[in-house]
């Protein structure tokens, strides 16, 4: 048999008319209440409901004071209530405080989302749509290739997978902010806004059918939400295994990518999973690493490569890909290595004459079970590698050698023309046992 908690904390959704967004249940309790949690603007809005002696308490800014605060409230037999904007559960306060006290102890009482305001207003059905949030501190003005700690990541990563978004915004990441993400994302033609402003306040505006374009130079009111909805069908691209005439390549010396019978091999080779870190290095074309983060789109891509030319090649090939995981440095291996994440997979196209070196460094840094893989045309640098690999404890590896045959038309017939021979070398990390 269940038994409720007979005083539980009762998180209650508020919306910007304040009063008039409670019922009935709602209101009584808040009127009753010993002790009242919420953010400055909602015990503003609501203080005239408080009964006479209630404590208050401000969580702008010490939201881990919360549980202890609900804590103390239940120890002494006291109503306690925590306002919350709209509902508690979707981008809200109650997934916190069920994390740290627990769900018996909280009664939950939500309200409508401003999201669900905002569609309303427009007529957009929101039942498919994402859910975003980029109401934090200033993440700054997005840049493509942009690494998976800028505040505006996830939303980047969303507009290319789904078709319809609905965004918390904050006054820094603002709805301008999100429309030259837009733009510099290369979907300023895929992609409509709309900007519901001021909700269910005097002074609301509701913004709709907004190009990217247009509204990246409009400013906005601080409180808002955005919608987006896709205008265009969204691409349907290879995942794996594209042709060598996908990728710009380097002219007049075309050929310099990694081959797609090999990258096919390496790609398999490097077992990558949904959420992979893969580091690329030796970028040349991109072609591997682009590859990857179309196969990991809850991972993320780090690519390095020293030759100017071959740097712009491959960016233009990252223009061109529409993926938003994958951040394009130009230097030479090592550098920049250790401002990485540890990675999952790592492929080696060209490691600049320090291979040695970089495979162990690399195998250091390798995360348990992670894979590397290398690419080599040349006896001395498999030789290299090979026995650099011997010398290093927990690591198994193995040596392939690929070599395709393409055919070619010869008169009215076609004969087959080999590619030089690749040698794949794949090395994993074994996980520890301790």
């Amino acid at each position: 048999m269940e038994i409720k908690d007979p005083n539980p904390c009762r998180v209650i959704g508020v919306l910007d008319d304040g009063v008039a967004s409670l019922n009935a249940t709602a209101l009584a309790l808040l009127r009753s209440a010993d002790v009242i949690i919420g953010g400055a603007r909602t015990l503003a809005l609501l203080e005239r409901e408080f009964k006479s002696g209630a404590v208050r308490h401000d969580l702008t800014g010490k939201l881990k004071e919360v549980p202890e605060w609900v804590r103390a409230a239940r120890a002494d037999n006291m109503a306690c209530v925590v306002l919350a904007t709209g509902d508690p559960l979707c981008h809200g306060i109650a997934p916190y405080l069920a994390q740290h006290l627990c769900v018996e102890a909280l009664d939950i009482l939500p309200n409508l989302s401003t999201l669900q305001l905002a569609c309303a207003r427009i007529g957009l059905a929101w039942q498919d749509a994402r859910i975003v949030s980029v109401h934090a501190k200033d993440a700054g003005e997005w840049q493509r290739g942009a690494r998976p700690s800028h505040g505006l990541y996830a939303l980047a990563q969303a507009t290319r997978q789904h078709a319809r978004l609905l965004i918390l915004t904050s006054p820094d990441n603002s709805p301008d902010r999100i429309a030259r993400l837009l733009v510099a994302e290369g979907l300023g033609d895929d992609f409509l806004m709309a900007v519901a402003e001021n909700l269910l306040q005097p002074e609301e505006r509701v913004l709709a059918e907004l190009t990217p374009q247009q509204a990246a130079e409009m400013k906005f009111a601080a409180l808002n939400v955005v919608l987006l909805w896709r205008i265009t069908p969204a691409a349907r691209p290879v995942r794996f295994g594209l042709a060598d005439t996908e990728f710009a390549q380097r002219q007049p010396e075309k050929g310099l990518i990694t081959k797609q019978e090999v990258r096919a091999v390496s790609l398999a080779r490097l077992q990558l999973h949904a959420d992979s870190v893969v580091w690329d290095i030796g970028a040349g074309s991109g072609s591997v690493g682009l590859e990857a983060a179309r196969l990991c789109p809850q991972g993320h891509v780090y690519a390095i490569e020293k030759n100017d030319a071959d740097f712009g090649i491959a960016g233009q090939n990252h223009a061109a890909f529409g993926v938003s995981n994958y951040s394009l440095h130009l230097g030479k291996a090592p550098e920049q290595l250790d401002t990485w994440p540890d990675p999952d997979a790592v492929f080696i196209g060209g490691s600049g004459g320090e291979l040695a070196g970089l495979i162990a460094g690399i195998i250091a840094r390798l995360r348990p079970n992670g894979t590397l893989v290398m690419n080599f045309v040349t006896l001395e640098n498999l030789a290299t590698a090979t026995a650099t690999l011997q010398a290093i404890e927990g690591v198994s590896w193995d040596v392939l050698q690929l070599q395709a045959a393409r055919s070619k038309p010869i008169l009215h017939m076609h004969r087959m023309a080999a590619e030089n021979p690749v040698w794949i070398v794949c090395a994993r990390r074994e996980a520890d046992n301790d």
